[in-house]
């Protein structure tokens, strides 16, 4: 008898009506997968703009793959809808958007220590975010190699206690920086820490406060400097809808621009579009009966006889497990319950209430279903987790689907 290990790749394909190669390619909707409204992210981006004015830059914060919508889609939706430019975490998404064809100023938002991530930078004209003269001077080297100048950012931390020089350094910092023939500093920046989040007011804006105070500190001891020659930039999306003062330059905006508000009760006239809904297709109905456990551990058995679906996909998707038992889906504007342990490719639905359900149909997890939506905040809720965690959890095997 031949061994399985010795078939070869012929005998095991198998064709339908067409080549093997045409077997092999799926509909991106034919388990589960993330529906992205490019329209939404330009309408998005314009709101922003113009609320922002003509006097203030517009970033695009499209790091973690555009918050798990897709870099590139966000970034030329956002491009087109008004954005001046983009911000990215790593230099890697920073390239991506280059072999995109975007030739938009792009900025590194986290720090790279090494010389070849610094060239590497230099070479795809993406503009890296310096804390100490240390990678100053690497940099400064590079340019000095290649005769041509290399345009940085200076972080100050004002508060976040994460990336940046200290305030107090700032002005002794930025006068080695400008002794450095060959680079050319064209921005200063800092970060809010807690204005995205859901306090008490008067918690939220003193600290908020100080962080300004001591931004604008900053620019002041910088004098000439900073008001001539130096983009200034410190919101982020809280930041920017909250208070005009904190506008400077640019405003850097992430959560927004894809269509929801820091906090859920935040206060604003905007109307933004969410961007994103998670789908997935109906793989088998079943009937059982009361008092039947469902999924892992039985943690979940059913209190009447029931009718239930199950749907492929689970937390190797990026649905945590966390939320089991807990979260609903829609169908027609209908919520059905998900029951039982969420599984890592799969989960299941109680439809017993909507039993016209049929194996083939599709339930929206995350996203608008007639008048009714589930948002990233309603997952927070009943997870402990934030709209940003949920939004960049969703993982590749994921298709995204450009609407």
């Amino acid at each position: 008898m031949q061994s399985m290990s010795k078939i070869n790749r012929s005998e095991r394909s198998i064709t339908f009506g067409g080549s093997t190669e045409n077997a092999m390619q799926s509909d991106p909707r034919s388990r589960a997968w993330v529906e992205v409204d490019s329209k939404a992210i330009e309408n998005n981006s314009r709101v922003l703009k113009n609320f922002i004015g003509d006097d203030c830059l517009l970033m695009a914060v499209v790091k973690a793959d555009g918050y798990g919508h897709g870099a590139e889609t966000v970034a030329k939706s956002a491009l087109i809808g008004g954005a001046d430019s983009l911000g990215v975490a790593t230099l890697e998404e920073g390239i991506q958007l280059r072999n995109a064809g975007l030739s938009c100023q792009i900025l590194i938002l986290g720090n790279l220590i090494n010389a070849e991530e610094l060239y590497s930078s230099f070479c795809w004209d993406l503009i890296p975010t310096i804390s100490g003269i240390r990678e100053a001077i690497i940099c400064n080297n590079i340019a000095e190699n290649n005769q041509k100048k290399f345009v940085i950012h200076l972080k100050v931390d004002t508060g976040m206690t994460r990336l940046g020089c200290d305030c107090n350094e700032v002005k002794e910092l930025v006068s080695k920086i400008d002794c450095l023939e060959n680079i050319s500093l064209k921005g200063i920046y800092s970060h809010l820490a807690i204005a995205d989040k859901d306090l008490e007011n008067n918690t939220k804006q003193n600290f908020t406060q100080i962080q300004l105070t001591r931004f604008e500190k900053v620019l002041k001891d910088l004098g000439e400097r900073n008001n001539k020659l130096l983009c200034r930039h410190l919101a982020n999306s809280a930041g920017t809808l909250s208070d005009s003062r904190l506008h400077f330059d640019m405003v850097r905006v992430g959560l927004s621009l894809y269509g929801y508000f820091p906090v859920d009760d935040f206060e604003s006239d905007l109307r933004l579009n969410p961007a994103l809904k998670v789908k997935a297709r109906v793989t088998l109905v079943r009937e059982v009966e009361k008092g039947t456990g469902v999924g892992y551990g039985h943690f979940f058995k059913t209190q009447r006889k029931s009718k239930l679906a199950v749907v492929a996909i689970g937390y190797a998707d990026g649905v945590s497990r966390n939320l089991s038992g807990k979260i609903s889906a829609l169908i027609d504007g209908f919520l059905v319950p998900q029951v039982g342990a969420i599984a890592m490719d799969q989960m299941v639905f109680d439809i017993t209430d909507k039993p016209d359900i049929k194996t083939g149909q599709v339930l929206t997890l995350l996203g608008t279903d007639g008048e009714v939506c589930i948002s990233p905040q309603n997952w927070c809720d009943l997870s402990g987790s934030i709209p940003w965690e949920v939004l960049c959890s969703f993982r590749n095997r994921l298709p995204r689907v450009v609407t």
